[in-house]
């Protein structure tokens, strides 16, 4: 069986933060990346930002997602259980146990990765843990 390889994202370097992360890439990916990063904030009450995996990724006592650019799509890390909540709607996307890949040719639905967010925050304060 040959191994699946993940795409890599489009801008490869090192980065510090979040905001050096969206600046790499053109414009129409940085506002892509701003509103995810806006949609994310403003659902993560307390949650710090950084850059782990070499992608930005919010934290509150642990991982809570992580998001980042490729060629062509946005990826979106929520943990496996959000993907199994939401598989229904996820089913127009690409996705795996714990990721989802919304295509960069079609609007990327921010309600919907609004309320995959709120699902994480609630698992992660409930269980008082990460479980990615």
């Amino acid at each position: 069986m040959k191994e699946k390889k993940h795409p890599a994202p489009i801008a490869r370097r090192e980065f510090r933060t979040i905001d050096e992360y969206i600046n790499s890439f053109p414009p129409g990916i940085r506002e892509i990346l701003e509103q995810l990063r806006t949609t994310i904030h403003k659902n993560t009450p307390g949650a710090q930002e950084t850059i782990t995996y070499g992608i930005p990724t919010f934290t509150l006592h642990g991982n809570l997602v992580h998001f980042g650019a490729y060629e062509q799509h946005i990826g979106f890390y929520p943990t496996p259980p959000v993907i199994q909540a939401f598989e229904d709607e996820l089913a127009p996307y690409h996705h795996a146990k714990g990721s989802v890949r919304f295509p960069l040719d079609k609007p990327i639905p921010f309600d919907l990765v609004r309320r995959m967010v709120r699902f994480r925050v609630e698992e992660h304060l409930t269980t008082g843990k990460s479980k990615e």
